[in-house]
C-alpha cells in the first residue's frame, strides 16, 4: 500500500489536519478556553489529592527520581505512570470538564498525557495550548460521530473517545510526521475501552478509566514514536472502531475544525463536583425553592423532566439505596434531593447518604423526559423541575441548558485547593505560569511547580522514548 492511498483512510486524514493545523497564534477565546481547561484540571488534581482512589493510583506506581511529576506529591515516575496518577486525581472529585456531544470529559485524558510528555524534552507552553486543542477538538469529533444515549449505556464515551484525541495531541507535542501519527491514533484505538456497569454499584473503577486511556496513550505514542506501524482503517475497517462499537461504518464529513468551529469552546466546565446529568437539574431545584421561599419540609412532590440521554445514561435514573458516594453523585434523585434539603449544591451533599430528609425527598420523586429537550440536546443541556408544596403550590423551573462555572469560578477554586496544598504563593506562581503559557519555553516546569517541593527542585532529566 502507497502512503499516498494510507491516508485516505480516516485516521491518515485526521492526522494530516491535526499537524497542519498546529502552526499559528490560536485565536483569544479558543487560547483563553484552554487555560481555564487546564486550570480546572489542575483544580480538581489538588483538590482530590486525598481522596482513596488518587492514593491507590498512586500506590501503585514506582517512583522512580527521573521521568514525570505527579501533581500535589513529590511523585516522580514514569511518564506513562506520572499520566496514569494524574488522570486519576483530575477525574477524581467527578467536576471535570465535559463536552456534552461526545458524552465524553477529555481533559482528564489530555492534559496529563502532554504534562508527562512535556517532561521528557523541552517543549514551549504555546505547543502544549496548540496540542491540547486539537486533542479536545479530535476526541469530541469523533466522539459526536461514535456515540449516541444507548452506546453509552455500555461503554463508557470517555474511555473510547479522549485516547483518540489525545494521541493527536501527543502527535502534534513531539512533532511527529503523518504517518507516526496515524499510527499513534490506530494504537490508542486499540487500547480504548471502559464499561459502563460501575454507576450500578457505584464502583471505583470510573475514577481509573481516564488513567488506564492516559497510560495506554502515552505508550501508543511511544510505540509510534519508536516506529511501530498501525492500521491506517483503524476507525472505518470492517473490524474497525466503529464497527466494534456502534456497528456501524463512520458517517462521512468527520473533519477537525470544520466551519472554522472549535470544538474546545463548546466544552464547560462542571459548577459542582457530580455527574454531568444532574447538574441542571439541581441548579433548577435550586431555583424553584427560593421562588417558593419555603423550606425542603414544604415539598410533597418532585417532578424532574430531563433529555433521554440524561434518562437512560447508567446510574442517573437511580432512587437509591445508596451505598457509596458515588452512587449519589451519579443519581438525579438524589442530586435534586440533597440540593433541596440544604438549599445548595456542594461536595459535603454526596456524603449523607442516610440523611432522613433527603430520603424523603428522593421517596415523592419521579423523572421523566422531556422531548423538547432531547430535541436540543447536545447544543443545550435542559431541565425542569416541578415542586408540589404542602399549600397546594407549584413552583417550576425550566432551564434550558447548564449554567456552567465561570473562568473566575475555575480560578477561585484552583487558588484555594492548590493554596491548601502548596501555599497561597506558589498557587499564584502556578496561575501565572498557565496565563504566560504562549511565553513560556519549558511548559514541564508547571508539572514542577505542582509539586509541594517543585520550587527547590530540578527539572527531571528527560526520559528517552526506550525508558
Amino acid at each position: 500500500m502507497t502512503a499516498s492511498a494510507k491516508h485516505q483512510f480516516l485516521a491518515g486524514r485526521l492526522a494530516r489536519r491535526a499537524l497542519d493545523a498546529a502552526g499559528g497564534p490560536l485565536p483569544e477565546a479558543v487560547a483563553a478556553k484552554a487555560r481555564t481547561c487546564l486550570i480546572d484540571f489542575m483544580s480538581c488534581a489538588f483538590e482530590a489529592r486525598d481522596l482513596p482512589w488518587s492514593r491507590q493510583a498512586l500506590a501503585v506506581t514506582k517512583a522512580t527520581g527521573t521521568g514525570a511529576h505527579v501533581v500535589g506529591f513529590d511523585h516522580v515516575a514514569w511518564p506513562r505512570d506520572a499520566a496514569f496518577v494524574n488522570a486519576t486525581l483530575g477525574h477524581g472529585l467527578v467536576r471535570e470538564d465535559m463536552h456534552a456531544g461526545s458524552i465524553s470529559h477529555h481533559g482528564v485524558v489530555v492534559w496529563p498525557v502532554l504534562l508527562a510528555l512535556a517532561q521528557r524534552r523541552p517543549v514551549s507552553g504555546g505547543d502544549l495550548l496548540r496540542a491540547a486543542v486539537i486533542g479536545y477538538e479530535a476526541g469530541c469529533r469523533i466522539g459526536r460521530a461514535l456515540f449516541d444515549a444507548d452506546l453509552a449505556r455500555l461503554f463508557r464515551p470517555t474511555g473510547l473517545t479522549a485516547p483518540l484525541g489525545a494521541s493527536l495531541a501527543a502527535a502534534r507535542l513531539l512533532d511527529f510526521d503523518a504517518e507516526q501519527a496515524t499510527s499513534a491514533l490506530s494504537l490508542a484505538a486499540n487500547t480504548v475501552g471502559g464499561l459502563n456497569q460501575w454507576p450500578h454499584h457505584g464502583g471505583s473503577e470510573m475514577y481509573f478509566q481516564p488513567a488506564f486511556a492516559a497510560r495506554n496513550t502515552v505508550t501508543a505514542v511511544e510505540l509510534a514514536e519508536a516506529g511501530a506501524f498501525a492500521s491506517p482503517d483503524i476507525l472505518e475497517g470492517e473490524a474497525g472502531l466503529f464497527a466494534a462499537f456502534a456497528r456501524r461504518l463512520p458517517p462521512d464529513g468527520i473533519e477537525l475544525f470544520a466551519d472554522g468551529h472549535f470544538e474546545i469552546l463548546d466544552v464547560y466546565n462542571k459548577p459542582v463536583p457530580a455527574c454531568n446529568f444532574a447538574q441542571t437539574p439541581c441548579q433548577a431545584a435550586v431555583a424553584a425553592l427560593q421562588e417558593a421561599g419555603a423550606g425542603s419540609e414544604a415539598v410533597r412532590s418532585v417532578s424532574i423532566r430531563v433529555t433521554r440521554a440524561a434518562l437512560r445514561y447508567p446510574g442517573c435514573d437511580f432512587a437509591g439505596p445508596y451505598e457509596r458516594p458515588l452512587q449519589a453523585k451519579m443519581s438525579i434523585q438524589f442530586g435534586v434531593a440533597a440540593a433541596l434539603a440544604r438549599g445548595a449544591i456542594e461536595e459535603a451533599n454526596y456524603a449523607r447518604l442516610a440523611d432522613a430528609e433527603i430520603m424523603r425527598l428522593v421517596s415523592v420523586t419521579r423523572l421523566s423526559e422531556d422531548a423538547a429537550l432531547t430535541a436540543a440536546f447536545p447544543a443545550a443541556q435542559g431541565a425542569e423541575v416541578v415542586l408540589g408544596l404542602a399549600d397546594g403550590r407549584r413552583i417550576a423551573r425550566r432551564l434550558e441548558d447548564v449554567v456552567h462555572a465561570t473562568a473566575d469560578d475555575v480560578r477561585r477554586r484552583f487558588r484555594e485547593a492548590a493554596g491548601a496544598v502548596l501555599g497561597e504563593r506558589r498557587a499564584r506562581e502556578i496561575e501565572a505560569f498557565v496565563d504566560d503559557l504562549d511565553a513560556i519555553a519549558d511548559a514541564g516546569r508547571l508539572l514542577v511547580l505542582c509539586a509541594p517541593r517543585g520550587e527547590a527542585k530540578r527539572r527531571a532529566e528527560p526520559l528517552s522514548a526506550a525508558e
